[in-house]
């Protein structure tokens, strides 16, 4: 009886248990995709409820529902209604990030301050770059960029140019997600990464890298482990290079509000739910959450958000996660990094971008002697190697080496990219968008354009044609070409450009040979970003009642450029000049009876010195982004007559500072000072003519109300300074993101008798300022419609004794694309 007893018991109960009802998921983050630990879930209108772990992960079972509506809910996000009777297997909730401003905790000790305290007054132990003297860990990256927004897209292509891209949309765009996207990139690394604090050293082995048919090495450096570091206990933390006050700054209090919202114990260990809002909308600061661990105060989660009100370009929205796992019984040692950024250039109606990059880190040793050693093959402070064939690794290799596996979207990514970035169709779209950008189209191994210089014209040579040639990447490797021709029907004069450039050595140094020819007009001085006076949009901006200045350049230069190490680098140039004037400037026969043009052969030796500047690199050329330090730079400049045909003895000495000064919360200070002199008598081309504007289109280098050959010295020293303040007093209606900013330029100048006698001849233009100095002062608005920029500028010196040539005051526009 008593075995029947027992039998009929455990039969009732697998019966019961059979009956239950039951639901399993998981709760995670709508946007960043990363699971919401200890989220609450409870049948609505009873008290029967249960919590999710600490993965986000949940299990419930009951013979019967409590109620036929689930209710999810955690601190920071929307609360979301399920009906119990339409789950059918396991259960993903996806729950969308809210504003924090409900959050109200209410105790006679404030624990959200303890907390945040704590942690800051703990920091120098936890932040792994202030606590060991080095470090090792192995990184593993992934970046990820996807269009969405398709339906414009869709719109576009039954416009019959763009008809065959239609198909290829349909077959590869993903709705895994529940929203379209078609996939754009996708890259993945591995890579050891190396760091000692004293002396600083770092250092980066990347031993694998899959880019999925675009082949650039450079692009996979600056996407590694060296220069997107996030570091959560920084007071200040930079998003698209705009830096946001971070919750564990010093003075988080001054920005945030902060509230302990739950404790929760795992594996033992106690933990705290801080949450972070915003004292002020409009400021540069994040809203979230993190759990901070007992006792230590180090942060095991990181959560930061930012949304379209954030003083950021383009952006929807933007999540940030960093987890921490302990690697010995009381350090907590970064584990992963999550950053996902929706972006919507012009809005939901055009095509925007999905970014999302995933780091772990696995391997971790700290204080270990084999790090120094490692690091002493450094050459350089900061070094990035790539391994050879790191680029050719095979699935097998992959599949085993990642820290984490792809998710089933990823792999669909990788099977369906060769498939998109290979298709003839792809390929012509592209090429056409990039021709409409750029101007340049490529034909076999040469590129063509700019199409926006074919045809322009000026006063002195009429309706102007210009057709360029060059290699492109196909040609060689190492060795660039560029020629141009242009035509003149009013001077009836072929003009022309030829030049070579050699690029031996990329690292760990640079260094490349220039060899250049050219007979054309010249305009002066030109700058990267800005207008050239020969593109057919410059008349339209140029400024009325300004005579035309023209004189023709013929110039043979040669250069040898070497990086020396340390941010030191050497350039070395051979030119011979010969200036012919054509109009509104004081012509050649003025100086020399016999001549009707001016030659000058000058060698120059340039120093440079940029401690740990950043690089985005092409082949063959490279665009600066800067350095967290002064760049100094000075010049020797030797005239010889006599030497290749060269006319005149002089010498120059010409030196500068200049330096990007990040000054949060106040934002963002441009500087440069200026200096040289020139020792001898020369025509006023071989002087310093001071930088004027005569277009509309505000130069950053130039002084914009000062005419160009407005002034001439032998001797100058100068400033240029710049303040972004960033939204400023335009806080106040954030909706347009306006950004403030002011602007002063300086220059003291003179010139010597001698230099005077020669070049002050009857009927000229020049002006000296004879030792007194001349000063622009400017403000505006930044960021109008999230690309203009307009100046408004004064000319406040000198107030007497000169031509008054211009206005004293102006407005002018720009185009910049800034985040």
């Amino acid at each position: 009886m008593r075995k029947t007893g027992l039998l009929l018991g455990i039969l009732l109960w697998q019966l019961s248990a059979f009956a239950q009802k039951t639901l399993v998921g998981a709760i995670r983050d709508n946007h960043s995709d990363e699971p919401i630990p200890f989220a609450s879930l409870q049948f609505k209108h009873t008290n029967n409820g249960f919590v999710a772990d600490s993965a986000g992960g949940f299990h419930f079972a009951a013979e019967t529902w409590p109620s036929d509506t689930l209710v999810v809910s955690n601190v920071g996000y929307a609360t979301k209604e399920i009906a119990v009777g339409a789950i059918k297997d396991s259960l993903i909730v996806l729950l969308d990030p809210k504003d924090y401003g409900d959050v109200v905790v209410k105790a006679k000790i404030d624990m959200g301050l303890y907390v945040w305290k704590n942690v800051v007054k703990h920091k120098p132990y936890n932040d792994r770059f202030r606590h060991f003297e080095n470090f090792y860990y192995e990184i593993y990256n992934k970046l990820e960029l996807d269009l969405t927004h398709l339906k414009t897209i869709e719109k576009v292509t039954r416009i019959k140019p763009f008809r065959p891209m239609n198909d290829l949309i349909n077959k590869n765009i993903d709705t895994s997600e529940g929203v379209k996207f078609l996939p754009a990139y996708l890259t993945e690394s591995i890579s050891d990464y190396y760091y000692q604090k004293d002396p600083l050293r770092r250092r980066e082995e990347i031993k694998a890298y899959n880019t999925n048919g675009i082949k650039n090495a450079s692009m996979v450096k600056f996407l590694g482990g060296m220069d997107q570091v996030i570091n959560v206990y920084n007071d200040f933390i930079n998003v698209f290079n705009r830096l946001f006050v971070s919750p564990l700054s010093r003075n988080g209090t001054a920005y945030y509000r902060y509230a302990l919202s739950d404790t929760q114990r795992i594996d033992n260990q106690k933990f705290y739910h801080l949450v972070f809002t915003p004292k002020n909308k409009g400021t540069n600061t994040f809203e979230g959450d993190c759990w901070v661990a007992a006792g230590s105060f180090a942060i095991q989660k990181m959560s930061l958000r930012l949304d379209k009100s954030a003083d950021v370009n383009f952006l929807d929205r933007l999540s940030l996660i960093q987890e921490y796992k302990k690697i010995n019984d009381s350090t907590w040692f970064i584990a992963k990094d999550k950053f996902v950024a929706s972006f919507s250039p012009i809005g939901k109606q055009v095509p925007g971008f999905i970014a999302r990059k995933t780091t772990t880190y696995q391997d971790a040793r700290t204080n270990d002697s084999s790090v120094t050693n490692i690091l002493k093959q450094n050459k350089k402070i900061e070094e990035i190697v790539v391994k050879t064939g790191s680029g050719d690794k095979n699935q097998n290799y992959w599949d085993s080496a990642r820290q984490e596996g792809l998710s089933t979207n990823e792999m669909n990514i990788m099977n369906m990219m060769d498939t998109v970035l290979n298709s003839p169709r792809y390929k012509k779209i592209t090429k056409q968008i990039a021709f409409l950008g750029s101007g340049l189209f490529n034909v076999g191994n040469v590129q063509l354009g700019s199409a926006y210089n074919w045809f322009t014209g000026n006063s002195w040579e009429g309706f102007r044609t210009r057709f360029d040639v060059a290699s492109n990447i196909h040609f060689d490797k190492k060795l660039w070409w560029h020629t141009y021709l242009a035509y003149g029907f009013g001077d009836k004069k072929f003009k022309g450009e030829a030049e070579v450039f050699y690029l031996p050595k990329k690292e760990p140094r640079r260094q490349y040979w220039y060899l250049g020819y050219k007979n054309d007009l010249d305009y002066g001085q030109t700058y990267f970003g800005e207008i050239s006076n020969d593109n057919i949009f410059a008349l339209a901006i140029r400024k009325p009642n300004i005579p035309f200045k023209y004189i023709n350049l013929e110039q043979a230069q040669f250069e040898f450029f070497n990086e020396l190490g340390k941010g030191f680098s050497v350039l070395t140039n051979l030119s011979k000049k010969t200036y012919r004037p054509l109009q509104n400037l004081i012509p050649a026969d003025s100086f020399s009876v016999d001549k009707n043009s001016l030659t000058g052969t000058d060698i120059t030796l340039k120093f440079r010195y940029a401690f740990q500047e950043k690089f985005i690199e092409s082949n063959f050329f490279r665009s600066s982004l800067g350095s967290k330090y002064p760049i100094v730079e000075a010049s020797f400049i030797k005239g010889v007559s006599g030497f290749l045909g060269g006319d005149y003895n002089y010498t120059k000495l010409q030196g500068s500072v200049s330096e990007v000064l990040r000054i949060p919360p106040l934002g963002v200070i441009n500087y440069q000072v200026y200096a040289g002199k020139t020792f001898g008598t020369v025509p006023y081309m071989f002087l310093d003519v001071a930088p004027g504007n005569e277009l509309y289109y505000y130069n950053r280098y130039a002084f914009n109300m000062m005419n160009r050959y407005e002034f001439i010295n032998d001797r100058y020293a100068g400033v240029n300074f710049e303040h972004n303040i960033g939204n400023g007093i335009f806080k106040l209606i954030p909706k347009l993101k306006f950004r403030q900013f002011y602007t002063v330029k300086a220059l003291w100048g003179a010139l010597s008798d001698e230099n005077k006698a020669l070049n002050f001849k009857e009927g000229h233009n020049f002006q000296s300022l004879d030792g007194r100095t001349y000063m622009e002062i400017g403000t505006g608005i930044d960021n109008i419609l999230r690309f203009f920029r307009v100046d408004c500028i004064w000319r406040v010196l000198p107030n007497s004794n000169i031509k008054q040539s211009t206005a004293r005051f102006g407005v002018f526009g720009s185009v910049r694309l800034t985040f």
